[in-house]
């Protein structure tokens, strides 16, 4: 959906005298201009009165009147204060919000529209229904399936004939909406485990691949994907006539409906799935030494729930000597009895957690994001002050409206928020010196603005995210992690008929198709090579063993996260040993999340990051041509008048 009048850009807290003075300012992108390609890519609107796209200014604008709008709060001195923290990148919104705030789909879909991601129980159809509902809005989940939760389906009833047909008389016409995507999968389940029915479908209806989606951003998949999406849940299905399904079996069909939403498009979904200790189909499912692994696997992320190491079988680590992707730990019993470390809460009905488990999250609950560029603050006020600030337009995320009657009652429980930091290993030591004192300030900040608005405080306020995404426009190291190398390559996928692609291009980037975990190349997604270098005084993963990581994973949980650490640790297959060693000792009460990843030989094609040496980055850096004119063709290139219509989001 792109935004038909310029109002929202001379709004009545932001105007447009104000945010023209920052036109001439060249924002202090990082990465050697990544950083402002990933804002065109992702963040960008089209100005459909002016015929082309935003600039920073703007979008900084759209956003912050658009959380006045919300309930917000803020004065004029505080919204401009914060519009100049975020041009800065010291802080910002989270990316949806980013993205959505003074739109009119916060009218039409309220807060659905502004929280990143959401947890489930897979064990009913309405279960699998609400996955697929919040992927195609955008967001990603994070499910559970639990053999005693997946154990709750009916058997299978009997082999079904459901069949696509190119004609307008077949027994389902699927509407060109999210609703009715929903509704084709919803059927096809129902077939299998309520009604014994099988059925006809037509995709007539529907837009072919490439159109944009205005909406939630990225390009239609197509009408294909969803029909080669509903034949595989048939297989798999069929396969388990008379049986109960299994967690495996759960967990595919969770994987299909991601692939069916993201293929062709780069709307920002994603999954974790959370399953047994000890449940050795699940532990093996992405275990690519043992034969054919169906590429829709590589849609979730993976981790088993274990609430002491005793739980972690000798499978669990088979994983990790570069034979399959190695799976990640969530311990749910400290989620539920702490804050930060050492400090007690009562959070007893947390399920599971979001895609990247920096969140615990209870059934139907979202996670409600910002963040803060530790690297780029200058004093401890001013972290106090732009913590303050991005905090009101989250809780006042927590007033809106959300369909799901189990997640309207869970967020005004609990208003939990998670407020992040990043750039740790990039930070000075003065500047992680705020950070405790940071958290008691928000603390005391919510008790008093609770009151003030009525509602109650939030049961948890901070984490520590990846980041992958925001930290690369500011160019500081994602969250608690290290820089990868002093000279790397840093990889962004984009969908492959993106503008910005041929941007890429012309400016001497490297671009190539995406390689998935079956080896085949994805010529709907397209991979862009962007050479890095590190700053002197920030930390590099060569530099840490995998067991120094950890110690700032905890060092994060004690001062800072009372929700959780999300990171990804980087290991060398001979680590192994003293990995295990120091879990052992320290899991149960000092590890609420955490994944690990082969610093090198993962096995993964294109993977995120690669190191190089200083020839190759200067080699690479020299190719990287100035291309202004092309960035004004850009901006200025012809929008596509595609709308929503009653609320839907269309697949298009």
């Amino acid at each position: 959906m792109s935004i038909e009048t310029t109002s929202i850009y001379d709004g009545p807290i932001i105007n447009k005298a104000f945010y023209e003075k920052y036109n001439d300012i060249t924002p202090p992108w990082g990465f050697n201009g990544m950083g402002e390609i990933v804002y065109r890519r992702t963040y960008s609107r089209d100005i459909e009165a002016l015929g082309r796209k935003e600039t920073w200014p703007e979008t900084i604008a759209r956003c912050i009147n658009g959380a006045q709008q919300i309930g917000a709060g803020y004065t004029q001195v505080e919204a401009e204060k914060l519009f100049d923290y975020i041009f800065n990148l010291k802080g910002i919104f989270a990316g949806r919000c980013l993205w959505q705030l003074g739109t009119p789909l916060v009218e039409k879909m309220s807060g659905v529209s502004l929280v990143n991601c959401w947890m489930t129980s897979i064990s009913s159809i309405d279960d699998f229904k609400f996955l697929m509902d919040h992927l195609m809005v955008g967001g990603g989940v994070g499910f559970t399936v639990e053999r005693a939760s997946v154990h709750e389906f009916p058997k299978v009833r009997e082999v079904q004939y459901i069949t696509h047909e190119k004609t307008n008389d077949a027994d389902f016409i699927v509407p060109d909406s999210r609703q009715g995507w929903s509704s084709l999968i919803g059927k096809v389940l129902s077939s299998y485990f309520e009604t014994g029915e099988s059925f006809t479908f037509s995709t007539t209806l529907i837009r072919g691949f490439g159109a944009p989606l205005k909406t939630f951003g990225g390009t239609a998949s197509g009408p294909e994907i969803l029909v080669e999406g509903v034949y595989d849940i048939c297989k798999i299905l069929n396969d388990r006539v008379g049986k109960k399904i299994r967690s495996v079996d759960a967990l595919d069909i969770a994987n299909i409906i991601g692939k069916i939403v993201v293929a062709g498009s780069s709307r920002r979904s994603a999954q974790i799935a959370i399953g047994d200790p000890d449940d050795f189909l699940f532990l093996r499912a992405k275990n690519w030494n043992r034969g054919d692994i169906p590429g829709w696997r590589s849609n979730s992320n993976n981790s088993i729930y274990a609430d002491s190491y005793d739980e972690i079988i000798e499978e669990f680590w088979k994983g990790y000597d570069g034979s399959g992707e190695p799976y990640g730990l969530i311990n749910r019993a400290l989620i539920k009895k702490t804050g930060r470390l050492g400090e007690k809460v009562n959070d007893s009905k947390v399920i599971g957690t979001n895609p990247c488990a920096e969140i615990g999250l209870e059934d139907g609950e979202p996670c409600n994001l910002a963040e803060i560029f530790l690297p780029n603050i200058e004093s401890k006020e001013e972290l106090f002050e732009i913590s303050e600030l991005l905090y009101k337009t989250q809780k006042a995320i927590t007033t809106l409206y959300y369909p799901y009657k189990k997640s309207r009652d869970v967020i005004q429980r609990n208003r939990r928020l998670g407020q992040g930091i990043t750039g740790w290993l990039q930070a000075t030591e003065e500047q992680l010196s705020w950070i405790s004192d940071a958290y008691e300030n928000l603390q005391d900040f919510d008790e008093e603005w609770s009151k003030e608005i009525g509602i109650n405080q939030s049961i948890k306020l901070t984490t520590v995210k990846p980041s992958g995404t925001l930290s690369l426009l500011a160019g500081v190291t994602p969250g608690i992690h290290p820089a990868y190398a002093k000279y790397y390559i840093r990889r962004v996928r984009m969908v492959s008929n993106d503008p910005l692609v041929a941007y890429c291009r012309n400016k001497g980037y490297n671009v190539q198709f995406d390689v998935g975990i079956d080896g085949k190349e994805n010529h709907n997604m397209c991979v862009v090579s962007f050479p890095c270098i590190t700053p002197d005084h920030a930390t590099l993963a060569e530099e840490l063993t995998a067991v120094q990581q950890l110690e700032w994973v905890v060092k994060a949980q004690r001062i800072w996260a009372d929700n959780n650490v999300s990171v990804t640790v980087y290991y060398r297959k001979e680590e192994l040993p003293e990995i295990q060693e120091w879990m052992a000792k320290n899991y149960k009460s000092n590890i609420k999340s955490v994944s690990f990843l082969l610093h090198s030989d993962h096995g993964f094609a294109l993977a995120p990051y690669e190191k190089i040496s200083e020839e190759e980055y200067l080699r690479l850096k020299s190719k990287i041509k100035d291309s202004s004119v092309y960035v004004d063709v850009l901006n200025n290139m012809s929008i596509d008048n595609l709308e929503c219509e009653g609320g839907a989001c269309p697949i298009k």
